[in-house]
């Protein structure tokens, strides 16, 4: 019901009114002219706070003030706050202070959940250095990343550059803070092969690569392993000589000649 729409003092034409003083107390049925005069007397006024009711129900009050407080309740209950996009304008060379100033209204708009487009507008020279829009562009998501998601990377459109930030939900937000105090993810170690030297034998058991031995190596002239095994003894035998000691020697068993008569032969 509107303010307009009470009836206060002489517009009040009934003959009796259910009465509510200035307290707020029930004073009951009483003529109207009697609750004219006791508003008068209080300095109020007599206002109809329900016409409909039999008898109609009257109040003391100060109107004035009652117009005032339903003015409020008005404005309260009207239509709530619609979701709109707001404009950042930022330059490439801006300076720190400007945009501080600009990241503090972009913020407010973000927390009242509107959409921010920032645009960067370059003038003359500024067009041969991109690069400066980008990195003023970046300075901005990354200082409102906390309430602001990027909807639309930068990209330039003429003399424009222009991005769009969309506000995070509290359930987004608290995901991304989650997020943060976790970290970044561990790698896992992952098990390896052991490395096998270029010059290893395939044929040569892992076990001796770890333990670092190596598989005799074919000689460089191309022989046989006999050969090799020959030059390895006529080396020991060097060696030996030089260090005074005996001469390694291999037990040969005794062969006998096919010349050689049964008379010959040692007996037992």
């Amino acid at each position: 019901m509107a303010t307009h729409d009470y009836r206060v003092n002489h517009r009040i034409r009934v003959p009796e009114v259910r009465l509510i003083d200035e307290m707020g107390e029930q004073v009951g049925v009483v003529p109207t002219a009697d609750a004219k005069r006791r508003a008068q007397d209080a300095e109020l006024d007599l206002v109809e706070v329900s016409p409909h009711a039999r008898p109609p129900v009257c109040k003391i009050m100060d109107f004035g003030k009652f117009k005032y407080q339903q003015r409020k309740k008005e404005k309260k209950g009207g239509p709530k706050h619609t979701v709109g996009l707001k404009e950042m304008r930022v330059r490439p060379a801006i300076s720190d202070h400007d945009l501080e100033y600009r990241l503090k209204d972009g913020r407010k708009f973000l927390e009242q959940g509107h959409k921010v487009q920032v645009v960067c507008i370059f003038r003359g020279r500024q067009m041969a250095h991109p690069e400066h829009g980008f990195d003023v562009m970046r300075r901005v998501a990354e200082d409102l990343a906390d309430i602001s998601k990027v909807e639309m990377a930068p990209k330039m459109t003429g003399r424009r550059m222009t991005m769009m930030l969309a506000h995070l939900t509290p359930e987004q937000r608290r995901k991304r803070e989650r997020a943060v105090e976790a970290g970044p993810p561990v790698d896992r170690p992952v098990d390896r092969p052991v490395d096998r030297p270029v010059d290893q034998p395939v044929d040569q058991p892992v076990d001796q690569v770890a333990a670092g031995e190596s598989a005799p190596r074919p000689p460089a002239d191309g022989g046989s392993p006999a050969d090799a095994g020959e030059a390895k003894q006529a080396e020991q035998t060097e060696q030996a000589e030089q260090a005074g000691g005996a001469v390694p020697t291999e037990q040969v068993s005794p062969q006998v000649s096919p010349e050689a008569s049964p008379q010959d032969s040692p007996t037992e």
